[in-house]
């Protein structure tokens, strides 16, 4: 086997790897010892600061195929016909740990995709559950901030999290999924993923449709029990990692099948429920699972820190035939997402190799740290101008939304109409077996028996009052669990 030269970031070749330059053999260590300098301060920068959110998370490669028409809803060149084949990354993420925390936490989980279309990069970044906490963004940093550790302590705490939940009823959805044994996934090949969002696909004929995105497991949902996901945490904090991982390695690869929900725009403005607010689902009875595709994942990334680490989603990243909606959280997230990787990675994130897009890009962005592209070379940075060639395609335009307001205002959006935050989540308790009743309880009562402090009765009390809002029987079951003297006020409707 032919041998390479060790040589410095620059290419100069180099000796002395493994000793520092001295005066003598015992030193001291000598200014110029420029190797010396190179690897520590490299060394000194190889953590970047860790997502915010979903800082533990694990990708892999993989391909995109259609396998249904659905070119009477969108344009979106990804979906053209039936048999192309697009290729993406999707990582996989727990929500509030940090990047050493145990991946079988009881904790949402990221589902986050990159796919590399003809028409630019087009990012759907969700979650593996349909819904989220709260439904308007400036309530997202104080949730995150419970989900984090306490200021003083800096442990995690209990008592945050029901503070908040309890008071946002919104949240109620989202909670009882998580306290579900749906909130501790077995590995990350066994679960759902969804946009979440509602986004609108625009047509050939500029017509709007408003949309959901739903990824089903081909392999069947599976989930650990409480104790088995602690037993499991005990054994082996990486397990999700480790298991999409190895199951790639070995030729088994995953698949989820790509099915949507639409709604004519014409609709929204009638249906029962608010279709932009996060915190709701479409009853598939109103609007069934249409199938589109199906997903496999079949590389694993060459280098964690290069395809994992430095990847970038944003829900901002879409592509012609696909739109956003007036979801607020969505529209809160078009600001962060991309804010959040530029302060991370940096002003030219995009030109890192797994957030490239692989096709041709042509803009007047310049300058910046780690610009690596040749930085525009001798063009011009400004239009309109007399010397290139790159000009604005009309095909590309948006049809008008007509908004049902032309006031700003700040509203409240738990008011009359928006404050039914209870139908559904019971809805999806009535719906489980005895066995994942009983388990979800089971879960509620552990997480909330850690409540502590003087508000703790209080805190108590009131999420209490929203379980039995949901379900009479779940109330109650988490009320005696708790060992509560019931308070008639707190079932009644």
């Amino acid at each position: 086997m032919s041998q390479t030269k060790l040589t410095t970031a620059s290419g100069r070749p180099y000796a002395e790897h493994e000793n520092s330059q001295t005066v003598g053999p015992r030193g001291p260590i000598l200014l110029q010892d420029v190797i010396l300098h190179e690897k520590m301060a490299q060394f000194n920068r190889e953590r970047i600061p860790e997502r915010v959110v979903h800082a533990k998370g694990s990708a892999a490669f993989g391909t995109f195929t259609v396998t249904h028409d659905i070119s009477k809803y969108t344009k979106a060149k990804i979906f053209a016909a039936v048999g192309k084949q697009t290729e993406m990354v999707l990582r996989f993420s727990t929500v509030g740990g940090e990047k050493g925390s145990a991946d079988t936490e009881r904790d949402p989980r990221g589902f986050a995709m990159k796919f590399y279309t003809e028409d630019g990069n087009w990012d759907l970044v969700g979650n593996n559950t349909p819904v989220f906490f709260v439904k308007d963004p400036k309530k997202f940093s104080d949730f995150i901030h419970t989900q984090k550790r306490d200021p003083q302590t800096n442990l995690k705490s209990p008592t945050m999290m029901w503070d908040f939940w309890s008071l946002n009823p919104e949240s109620l959805h989202q909670v009882l999924i998580l306290m579900s044994d749906r909130g501790t996934p077995v590995g990350y090949r066994h679960m759902h993923g969804f946009g979440s969002h509602t986004y609108s696909f625009i047509n050939a004929a500029n017509e709007r449709f408003y949309v959901k995105f739903h990824f089903i497991t081909a392999q069947g949902i599976k989930n650990f029990t409480d104790s088995e996901a602690a037993a499991k945490k005990s054994e082996d904090l990486d397990f999700a990692q480790r298991d999409l991982f190895e199951n790639i390695e070995s030729g088994n690869f995953p698949k989820w099948d790509l099915k949507i929900q639409v709604m004519p725009e014409a609709e929204s403005s009638t249906y029962h429920i608010n279709p932009f607010d996060l915190t709701k689902v479409w009853p598939h009875g109103d609007y069934p699972l249409i199938d589109v595709g199906q997903i496999e994942l079949n590389r694993n990334p060459y280098n964690y820190f290069q395809d994992v680490e430095q990847a970038a989603f944003s829900p901002s990243r879409i592509v012609n035939g696909i739109g956003f909606s007036p979801d607020k959280m969505l529209q809160g997230r078009l600001l962060s997402y991309p804010d959040a990787q530029r302060y991370r990675l940096g002003a030219n994130f995009e030109q890192i190799p797994v957030n490239r897009c692989p096709y041709m890009t042509n803009n007047y962005h310049r300058d910046g740290q780690m610009r690596v592209d040749g930085n525009g070379g001798s063009n011009p940075n400004y239009y309109p101008n007399s010397f290139d060639t790159i000009v604005e395609d009309e095909s590309y335009k948006e049809p008008a939304w007509e908004l049902e307001s032309l006031t700003a205002n700040w509203y409240d959006r738990n008011a009359e109409g928006e404050n039914d935050h209870y139908t559904q989540p019971g809805n999806l308790f009535r719906l489980m077996d005895a066995e994942a009743k009983q388990n979800t309880i089971n879960n509620i009562v552990g997480a909330m028996s850690g409540i502590a402090g003087p508000k703790r009765e209080e805190i108590i009390n009131r999420q209490l009052c929203h379980w039995f809002r949901a379900d009479i029987s779940l109330g109650m079951g988490i009320a005696q669990g708790l060992q509560v003297n019931l308070d008639p006020s707190m079932i009644q409707h």
